[in-house]
């Protein structure tokens, strides 16, 4: 299929899109498919996950990493790599291309168009989430009804001056679409193979995702046990040769869409020597999601290939599940989904203990609020490592103070500091400098 929409792509004129059929149509979606940007990967290194040091980043990957690692947004060397910014928006073009001609597709059934339809405007709603993730305030770090969000773009009008919408706006047109995709797609869940595709589950799932960003506690809570109720398997770690749950072929996997950790991104530095210590002895992730090389050597084993691509999985569901009944004031409730979680990562001596010690559950299971709170932060961070969401996570939760060190200088990122934000692009801003204007 991909094979196809790059030849149907090239035989058509320049700048323009010709698409008639249902499988036309299709193979416009599926090229946007395949080249989703990896963004959500490089953010890594601005979270705590990475660690650079002589040892493990070559030339190379200074010179393409290292500014973004250390937070330097102002002077950087002109081989840093950049965040993406035209790849989402063509994404977002061909959507409102498909939405708005859905009436014109030909040779395709009426659920065909419709399904295509959905995945259309839930690849909408996903660009623009991770754009105003990526691009603007943190929803629950400011007034989103007052601060600058991203560009909308809702029609497939290349002439069109972008302007940016407020981050409010920005999460409702976002919630409007995820709705709308699901109101028209027809497929539950794709089989393996065909599981990049928006879906139902996924689009749920997501829209789960969305509202916990948004402090949306009691609907977060609702979304994400109605996605439970009705999928929720998850990996035993404490077995031998477990699936890594980020796999696409995962039993977990509930979009396997982009490839965050790419084996680029993977081999420039090395996790955190505080991440990886961060595990319990019996945690099983320790060594399924690391290999110990020496003694001061750590390898990541998630990612590097695109076997690991995954948007989003049943173990982050289980997370958001525990933290907003947590903050709806339903302890038992958040304690039961964060130990469904944990009784498939943690081996049973580690998990409920014996006459010498007592498990990990026990704790878990006498902690206050604010000591849960904590625990389910940092347990997301231990489980979800890698996958894209540690920065996302740190910017919507407080925007704490992070320091680095790399041949002896260190490197700080402070509380709440600015720099939590990425600045638009460069050249975005030289071809449209009114873009950083905000008039509310």
């Amino acid at each position: 299929m991909v094979t196809s929409c790059d030849k149907f792509l090239d035989i058509t004129p320049t700048g323009k899109v010709i698409a008639h059929t249902g499988e036309e149509f299709r193979a416009l979606l599926t090229y946007e498919y395949k080249y989703i940007p990896e963004d959500r990967g490089l953010a890594s290194f601005r979270s705590d996950e990475f660690q650079f040091d002589r040892s493990s980043t070559s030339s190379e990957d200074y010179a393409s990493f290292f500014d973004i690692w250390a937070w330097n947004d102002t002077a950087q060397q002109s081989t840093t790599t950049q965040f993406g910014w035209r790849r989402y928006y063509h994404a977002i073009y061909i959507s409102n291309y498909i939405i708005e001609h859905q009436n014109e597709i030909t040779d395709a059934t009426k659920n065909e168009i419709s399904q295509l339809v959905g995945e259309s405007y839930m690849m909408r709603a996903y660009m623009h989430f991770l754009l105003v993730n990526l691009y603007a305030d943190a929803y629950t770090a400011c007034n989103p009804q007052n601060t600058r969000g991203i560009p909308l773009q809702l029609k497939a009008d290349v002439k069109t001056v972008p302007s940016c919408s407020s981050i409010d706006s920005v999460y409702q047109s976002i919630l409007s679409d995820i709705d709308s995709a699901i109101q028209n797609m027809n497929v539950s869940s794709w089989d393996l193979g065909l599981n990049y595709r928006f879906s139902i589950r996924s689009a749920k799932a997501i829209r789960a995702r969305v509202l916990l960003y948004m402090g949306n506690w009691k609907d977060a809570l609702a979304q994400s046990a109605e996605v439970l109720e009705e999928y929720g398997t998850l990996v035993d770690l404490t077995q031998k040769n477990a699936v890594i749950p980020c796999r696409y072929d995962s039993p977990e996997n509930i979009l396997a869409l982009e490839q965050v950790m790419t084996n680029l991104y993977k081999g420039a530095g090395q996790p955190s020597k505080e991440l990886v210590k961060s595990y319990r002895d019996g945690d099983g992730r320790k060594s399924n999601y690391y290999k110990q090389i020496t003694s001061s050597s750590t390898t990541l084993l998630k990612g590097g290939s695109n076997e690991f691509c995954c948007s989003i999985r049943t173990a982050e569901l289980y997370l958001i599940a525990a933290e907003s009944a947590l903050e709806t004031g339903d302890t038992a409730r958040s304690v039961s989904y964060l130990c469904s979680l944990l009784q498939m990562r943690y081996s049973e001596k580690a998990w409920k203990g014996d006459k010498n010690k007592e498990g990990y559950e026990s704790e878990i299971r006498r902690m206050s609020v604010q000591e849960l709170r904590n625990t389910i932060y940092e347990e997301r961070r231990k489980e979800l490592a890698f996958e894209g969401l540690r920065w996302f996570d740190l910017r919507r939760c407080g925007r704490p103070e992070l320091t680095k060190t790399y041949q002896n200088e260190s490197f700080t990122l402070y509380n709440k500091d600015s720099r939590y934000t990425i600045g638009f692009p460069p050249e975005v801003i030289q071809a449209n400098p009114g873009l950083t204007k905000w008039n509310q």
